[in-house]
């Protein structure tokens, strides 16, 4: 009997950068009919301080015989540059040319604290939103909306705050991350 272990990969952010990787995962046939083609996780990963640098290592528990594909994240001020990756191997191969995406401000025009967006979770379609100052994820509140007849989600998203939203697409038989900001409502 074959046993597969686990593979960890590190690496160092630069001052003033937050890197987080997800794992695109690809929807078994038997599931596909409910679910998404192609969903995400966010890698765990322990950090270390060298220096001024923050050294982080990331692990992925089922590393898979024809690879693991990365979306690699790497946040800083004002923009966010996207990586593909692909974890083969002992090795990680990082793409030549990384994507930077400019995210906007989403502003607020009455002073509260928080507003709702709305995020209609579609089993289709799964997007992500992330604070970039934390690089944590922001999830959905479901609901009912008997107007609708549908169970909808709303996040809480702080006022005059950034965010970056992405999804994993498939288009023309290639896996693309599309970006934005999320809307918001009253």
């Amino acid at each position: 009997m074959e046993t597969m272990q686990g593979k960890h990969f590190s690496i160092t952010d630069p001052e003033g950068v937050k890197t987080v990787i997800y794992e695109i995962n690809k929807t078994e046939k038997e599931f596909l009919e409910d679910s998404p083609k192609y969903t995400v996780e966010k890698l765990d990963y322990t950090e270390e301080i060298v220096g001024k640098l923050n050294k982080k290592t990331f692990y992925v528990d089922n590393p898979k015989k024809e690879g693991n594909k990365l979306v690699i994240l790497s946040f800083g001020t004002d923009k966010v540059v996207i990586n593909n990756g692909i974890l083969e191997e002992n090795k990680v191969r990082i793409s030549k040319k990384p994507m930077p995406f400019k995210f906007r401000t989403i502003y607020t025009q009455e002073a509260k604290e928080y507003k709702e967006v709305n995020y209609t979770p579609n089993l289709k379609r799964p997007i992500s939103i992330i604070d970039p100052e934390t690089t944590e994820e922001i999830k959905p509140v479901l609901y009912f909306d008997e107007k609708t007849n549908e169970v909808k989600g709303k996040c809480k998203l702080a006022a005059n705050k950034s965010y970056f939203v992405f999804e994993i697409r498939e288009e023309n038989g290639k896996i693309n991350l599309v970006g934005g900001s999320p809307e918001i409502t009253d």
